[in-house]
């Protein structure tokens, strides 16, 4: 009977150790739905810069720079946020790894403090990378931002 007790108390102390990593997935699960939310609002706005350049264009008349440079400025910024949510999905499913190994290492008699350790290094430096890709992305988009209110006073 000691021995029964024994695990039940390992698996206990594990799923109390699970708890932060299931807290940072819901972080991270936030931080998704910020991301794809941007994500559309960018694919919008894409999406109408590039009908007003089919629609508005008379035969042979060039697109204006403005907005092909906007074009090119939502590509980057796509491309940003698309990258910071590979990285969150990255870090998400190291974290859920990293729940699995300690669950794992309870039932197997083998050292896997390592292996958890390592796990939840590269899950930082995939929330890291992640959160740094959506900083960037965020100034292209204050930089658009400002661009066009500067060009608006002067045009004033």
């Amino acid at each position: 009977m000691p021995v029964l007790e024994s695990h039940v108390f390992d698996i206990a102390r594990v799923i109390q150790l699970a708890v932060a990593p299931v807290f940072l997935l819901t972080a991270i699960g936030t931080i998704l739905s910020a991301l794809n939310n941007r994500l559309g609002r960018i694919v919008d706005r894409r999406r109408v810069l590039q009908e007003r350049l089919r629609k508005g264009l008379p035969e042979g008349e060039e697109p204006k720079k403005h907005d092909l440079d906007e074009l090119e400025l939502l590509a980057r910024r796509i491309s940003l946020i698309y990258h910071s949510i590979v990285m969150a999905i990255i870090c998400a499913l190291l974290i859920c790894l990293l729940v699995a190994s300690a669950f794992l290492g309870v039932f197997v008699a083998v050292d896997i403090a390592r292996l958890i350790g390592t796990l939840f290094i590269l899950a930082m430096f995939a929330l890291i990378g992640s959160l740094w890709l959506l900083l960037r992305e965020v100034f292209l988009a204050v930089k658009g931002g400002r661009h066009d209110i500067l060009v608006k006073d002067i045009l004033r």
